[in-house]
């Protein structure tokens, strides 16, 4: 698996010949979108910033679209959609964590989540998490805290910031601990990788 980072919460996850998109980012936002072709197209939030299925549509990919709360399987890859609640844009809404199981790793993705406190039915899904993709830069989403917060909570083998500024991301490493958090271009994983791992903080750079 290879994972690369697009800003935002915009990521691309590759898989042998089979590519996702997590809420790549629209034309239409005032945020620099980025185009490539993927075979299916998880959004969290209907709003430009993470609803750009557009752009995850190039040559003879067409994304299926995954937009809310439901069980879905798509060419193997198992998604399951949990609702709960956002703030971004400074409305409320509902925004949908996904758990997508893939070359038997657990992926939850946390999407634009407003509040730390998860309800007790949602947190009991979200056990033996591999990579745990967590918004840590506040405005409508967790702040460092917060996420430090869940982070450790539903402890994960590897945590992925995302949704960052230079000042949130270094206040959430320095709530983990962490003294670097050297951005790197992708995160390769095999499942074998994540043994020993609790909590692995990786930060990727924007592409």
């Amino acid at each position: 698996m290879v994972i690369q980072y697009h800003g935002l919460e915009s990521f691309k996850v590759q898989f042998g010949d089979t590519t996702l998109a997590f809420n790549p980012v629209s034309k239409k936002s005032a945020h620099r979108s980025t185009s490539f072709g993927a075979d299916i197209a998880l959004v969290s939030l209907n709003h430009p910033d993470m609803n750009g299925v557009e752009t995850a549509a190039r040559g003879d990919k067409n994304p299926f679209v995954v937009s809310g709360p439901g069980e879905y399987e798509i060419s193997g890859v198992a998604v399951r959609g949990l609702p709960s609640t956002s703030h971004y844009g400074g409305s409320n809404g509902i925004n949908t964590i996904y758990l997508v199981t893939l070359e038997g790793m657990y992926l939850c993705f946390l999407g634009t989540l407003g509040e730390g406190e998860l309800p007790s039915a949602i947190q009991e899904e979200l056990d033996e998490i591999d990579i745990l993709f967590i918004p840590v830069g506040g405005s409508g989403v967790l702040d460092a805290k917060a996420a430090h917060k869940l982070s450790t909570k539903l402890e994960p083998h590897i945590v992925v910031p995302m949704h960052y500024t230079d000042t949130s991301l270094k206040q959430f490493l320095r709530e983990e601990g962490e003294s670097n958090g050297t951005p790197v271009d992708k995160l390769t994983l095999k499942q074998k990788d994540l043994v020993g791992k609790e909590g692995e903080i990786i930060v990727l750079k924007t592409l």
